[in-house]
Formats: structure tokens, sequence, C-alpha cells
């Protein structure tokens, strides 16, 4: 593997962290979702501190991101991380570098005392699911995740 370092984002890291979304969003195609901006970003990740990104670099230059927040786990009683994005450029991919951020994640929940580290895939994304896989992750077959946006979520925001 490729010598990898890591470094959390900083706002000045804005516009590198909307072009590894829009990257994803290429390769999950969903291009057409991603309504965010460098502005929204800035709100949400340094001015409301809702998210972390952590940007992984090789040679000097920016080679892919996680971006995560904590959730909480009341059985397990404590916090854990969810990792929302994983993205590795694709002139990059082959070289360790996905499984060294998965495994600085690792190493971060641990430090910070989390009780795990989980994330979602989309189901028609078999290399990405072999990955997982074979970093010993578990899937979660027995639980289905459901979501509110947009209309349906402000009109139930709404409800009195």
């Amino acid at each position: 593997m490729a010598q990898i370092t890591f470094r959390m984002a900083q706002p000045e890291d804005t516009a590198l962290i909307l072009h590894f979304i829009r990257g994803l969003a290429v390769y999950e195609k969903m291009e057409d979702q991603v309504v965010a901006t460098e502005e929204l970003l800035t709100e949400w990740l340094f001015e409301k501190q809702k998210a972390e990104v952590v940007i992984g670099e090789a040679a000097g230059k920016p080679v892919g991101f996680a971006l995560f927040f904590h959730n909480f786990s009341t059985f397990l009683g404590r916090a854990g991380i969810y990792l929302e994005d994983l993205f590795v450029e694709p002139s990059e991919r082959g070289k360790g570098y996905g499984k060294a951020l998965l495994t600085h994640l690792a190493q971060l929940a641990v430090e910070r005392g989390c009780g795990r580290l989980e994330w979602s895939c989309l189901d028609w994304n078999q290399p990405s699911i072999d990955f997982y896989l074979s970093m010993g992750a578990q899937r979660m077959d027995d639980w289905t995740t459901y979501r509110l946006t947009g209309d349906r979520l402000a009109e139930l925001g709404r409800a009195e």
C-alpha cells in the first residue's frame, strides 16, 4: 500500500469535500440528488459542527475522504460513529486507501470510546459490499432503513 496520511478537514477544504461528494454521487448514479453547496457544507460541518471529515492524502495530494458523525446506542449506553460517506478517487483505487480510511475511523472510534462503527451501502454495490465483508463488517439483514425527506418531512414537522 502506498503511504497515506490523514487530517481533519478545515473550512478551506469545503470545495474539496464537495468535489468528493459529487464524485461519490457519480459512482452511485445519484448525481442528480446532490443539492449540497459550499455554503451549506460550511454551515453544517464547520459552524454547526454536525459532522466531521477526514481527508486522506498521498504524495501531498488528496485521494479520498470519510464524512462521519456520532450517533448513540441506547443498548450499549455510549456513542458510535456513523460513516455517511467513504470515497476514494477512481484513479487512486486499489492502493489500499479505502481500507486505510476505514481503519483510521475504527481507530478514532476506539480512541473516543465509541461502541461501534456503522454505515449503509447500496444493495447493488457489490464491490463495496465485498470490501466491507473482507474487513470483517457484518451485514445487518434484519434492519431496514427508513427516511423522511423533502415535502413529507416538512409536512410531518408541521403536524401538531
